[in-house]
């Protein structure tokens, strides 16, 4: 959906068009159940846990002690914001995919086997992506 590459354009059925077409539905939804609820912009009901419906626990052993309520809770903050205020930053050359897409220039270019083994911290969160982006290249 989002490459402009046409070889891999090719493996996808439908057209731009069916994208734009769908994404404005679901905008109009978006916007319809809003101005049901009396709102006019999502930020308006950002952090408003008030709006989240509660539904009984489901009988699953997996969800026996499962305690939601502090997701529920509305803290009574009245000047502290509850959403994004300040941009993330998010410094793309120093992902650990630019190490496993070097490491992996072997396999990549000449098909020769290759074994990485590199530590994964919990910022690490999309490791793999751009490494299997140069794959589906290919």
């Amino acid at each position: 959906v989002a490459t402009q590459d046409p070889v891999l354009r090719k493996r996808f059925k439908g057209t731009p068009e069916h994208v734009i077409n769908f994404f404005f539905y679901v905008a109009e939804e978006v916007r319809a159940l809003l101005a049901e609820m009396g709102y006019t912009h999502l930020d308006q009901i950002i952090g408003d846990t008030d709006l989240l419906e509660k539904r009984a626990l489901i009988q699953h052993w997996k969800a026996r002690g499962l305690d939601f309520s502090k997701m529920f809770f509305k803290p009574h903050a009245p000047h502290e914001a509850v959403h994004w205020t300040e941009r993330q930053k998010h410094p793309i050359d120093d992902v650990l995919d630019r190490k496993l897409i070097e490491l992996a220039k072997p396999a990549l270019e000449a098909r020769q086997p290759v074994s990485i083994e590199l530590p994964i911290r919990n910022v690490d969160r999309s490791t793999g992506a751009m490494l299997s982006g140069e794959v589906a290249k290919r």
